[in-house]
C-alpha cells in the first residue's frame, strides 16, 4: 500500500502551496468561506474564461495572485447543487487527488462544506497498491484542509475520522488484490495474531483444534489444498467494560477454483478476492482499539483454499456442521456458505446480541444489483435496518432481499438435513444463500451482506478506489460499530 501525504489541517494564511476549491455548476464556490471576496470573484472570473463549469468529474486549474504570489487554483466539478451529497464531494475530492498527486508537492483544499466527505475522498483516493509492481514517484507531499476558525474542530475531527478509516480500508484492499499464493490460511492467521494487544485477544484454530469442536462442514472445503486452513477468533474488549456483545464473521477463502465442481478459467481470474469478507474483520481489528466501540466485539474468519486435490470433498458428500447438522454437498463452488457454516455456530456460542456476517457468497447478487450495491438479509428488521443506515452514512448502498419461507424447501437434502445448493437450478441464488446461512445462528438476531459485486471492481469503480479491491464494506462497519 502507498498513500499521498497525511491529510492536515491548515489556516489559508499559513499556507504557501497550491489551493483546491470545489465548484457547483449552478451555485459557484461551494464552502468557501475561508477565501476573501476579492479572491471569489477574481476566481469566478478566471474559471468562466477557461469554460469551466463545474460538471461532476471536471477538473480546471487557473492562475491567479493570492496572498501575496500567483498561484495554482484547481476547481473540481460537483454538479448541481439540488443533487449534490456526500458521495459526490467524496468523488469529487478523489477526482482532485487524483489529477494533481503526480504533479504537485503541496496542495491546500478549501472545504467548509462536507468536510469529512472531502477528507475520505481526498484520504482513500490516495491509495496505490505496487506490491508487485512499482508506479510513478508520487511528487504531493504535503496535502491539507484549510479551515477559518469557526470550521477547524469540525476539519481536525473529519480528517482523523478519515485518516483512521483509510487506514483500515487500505489494509482490506492489500489482502484482497494481493496473489492468491501469498496469503495463506496461516498468513491470515498470523496477521490476525500480530493485531494483538489494547484490549485484543486472538485465538487460531487449526485443523486439530476444528476437527474435535466438529468443524466438519468447514474442514470439508479445506480437504482439497495442501495448505492448512485456520478459523480466526478474535475478541475486542472496552476498558471501561461493555454492556453489549456483537460478532461480524467473514468469509476466507483465500482462492476459489471451484473445487472438483471447477470453475470455467475465466471465472478464476479474480477469485483471489474470496476473501475479501475476511480482510474486511481483519481491517476493523486493526484500528477497533483506536475505534473505540463501547461493545464486545468478536471478530471470526475462516480461511481455506477451495482446490481439487487429491483428498477434495466431492459432490455427494455429506458434512457435518458444528451444531450437528448434516449437508449434502452438490456443488463444491457453493463452498463459501459451507466455511461460514461453522463460522457462524463459533459466533453463535459467544452469545451475542448480534452477529453479521460478509461475504463474497454469489454471482447471482451481482447479476441482481450489479457492482455498486450489496445485498444484505436478515432475520431481524432492526438490525438490517442498523446496517443500512450505517451503510447510508458511508455511501455505501445495501438493497435488502427477502428470506423467503417458501424456498426452504429447495435446501431440504436427500440423504442429509440441508444441501449447498438449490434443487431448483437458476433460482434466487442469493436468497438460497441466506436461507442456508440462517440455519447456524441458533436464532440469534443475523444480517448476511453478500458483498460478490461490491468488494472488487473489474474497472474503476470510484474516483477514490482504482481498480481491483475496494475495501467494501469496512466504512460501514466501522460506522455501525460506533453507533453501538
Amino acid at each position: 500500500m502507498i498513500a499521498a501525504a497525511p491529510l492536515s489541517v491548515k489556516a489559508l494564511e499559513d499556507s504557501s502551496a497550491d489551493l483546491a476549491v470545489f465548484v457547483y455548476e449552478d451555485a459557484g464556490l461551494a464552502g468557501a468561506k475561508a477565501l476573501p471576496n476579492a479572491l471569489k470573484n477574481a476566481l469566478a472570473a478566471k474559471l468562466k474564461d477557461e469554460g469551466f463549469k463545474g460538471g461532476a468529474k471536471e477538473i480546471a486549474r487557473v492562475e491567479l495572485e493570492a496572498f501575496g504570489r500567483v498561484r495554482r487554483v484547481f476547481a473540481a466539478g460537483l454538479g448541481k447543487k439540488k443533487a449534490a451529497g456526500s458521495e459526490t464531494f467524496r468523488r469529487a475530492a478523489g477526482a482532485l487527488l487524483s489529477s494533481v498527486r503526480g504533479k504537485r508537492e503541496a496542495l491546500a483544499v478549501v472545504c467548509a462544506e462536507q468536510p469529512l466527505a472531502i477528507a475520505e475522498g481526498l484520504a482513500l483516493a490516495s491509495y496505490k497498491y505496487e506490491e508487485y509492481k512499482k508506479g510513478d514517484a508520487d511528487k504531493l507531499k504535503t496535502l491539507s484542509l484549510v479551515a477559518d476558525a469557526a470550521s477547524k474542530g469540525a476539519i481536525e475531527k473529519a480528517c482523523a475520522k478519515a485518516a483512521l478509516g483509510a487506514e483500515a480500508v487500505f489494509l482490506a484492499r492489500d489482502l484482497v488484490n494481493r496473489g492468491p499464493s501469498d496469503k495463506t490460511p496461516k498468513s491470515l492467521a498470523d496477521l490476525a495474531e500480530s493485531l494483538k494487544g489494547h484490549g485484543v485477544t486472538v485465538e487460531v484454530i487449526d485443523r486439530k483444534k476444528a476437527e474435535a469442536l466438529g468443524m466438519g462442514s468447514f474442514l470439508g472445503v479445506a480437504r482439497g489444498s495442501a495448505q492448512p486452513p485456520a478459523m480466526v477468533h478474535m475478541v475486542y474488549k472496552p476498558k471501561s467494560g461493555a454492556k453489549r456483545r456483537v460478532a461480524i464473521v467473514g468469509k476466507g477463502i483465500t482462492f476459489d477454483s471451484g473445487g472438483l465442481s471447477l470453475k470455467p478459467a475465466a471465472s478464476m481470474e479474480d477469485m483471489k478476492c474470496d476473501m475479501a469478507g475476511a480482510a474486511s474483520v481483519l481491517a476493523v481489528f486493526k484500528i477497533i482499539a483506536r475505534l473505540a466501540p463501547k461493545a464486545e466485539v468478536h471478530g471470526i474468519f475462516a480461511a481455506a483454499y477451495n482446490m481439487p486435490g487429491p483428498d477434495a470433498y466431492k459432490p455427494g458428500d455429506v458434512l457435518t456442521a458444528m451444531n450437528g447438522k448434516t449437508i449434502e454437498v452438490w456443488n463444491t463452488d457453493a463452498e463459501g456458505r459451507l466455511v461460514l457454516a461453522d463460522a457462524l455456530c463459533l459466533a453463535a456460542k459467544q452469545e451475542p446480541e448480534a452477529i453479521v456476517d460478509l461475504a463474497t457468497l454469489t454471482g447471482a447478487v451481482v447479476v441482481a444489483l450489479g457492482s455498486k450495491v450489496a445485498g444484505i438479509m436478515g432475520n431481524d428488521r432492526r438490525l438490517v435496518a442498523a446496517i443500512q443506515s450505517a451503510g447510508e452514512r458511508a455511501d455505501e448502498p445495501f438493497c435488502e432481499l427477502p428470506l423467503v419461507e417458501d424456498y426452504k424447501e429447495n435446501i431440504k437434502g436427500n440423504i442429509a438435513e440441508l444441501l449447498n445448493i438449490s434443487k431448483v437450478k437458476g433460482e434466487a441464488g442469493s436468497i438460497i444463500g441466506g436461507l442456508f446461512l440462517q440455519e447456524f445462528v441458533s436464532g440469534i438476531p443475523w444480517a448476511h451482506l453478500d458483498i460478490a459485486g461490491t468488494a472488487f471492481a473489474g474497472g474503476d469503480w470510484a474516483s477514490y478506489s482504482p481498480k481491483g479491491a475496494t475495501g467494501s464494506p469496512v466504512r460501514t462497519l466501522l460506522e455501525w460499530l460506533e453507533s453501538l
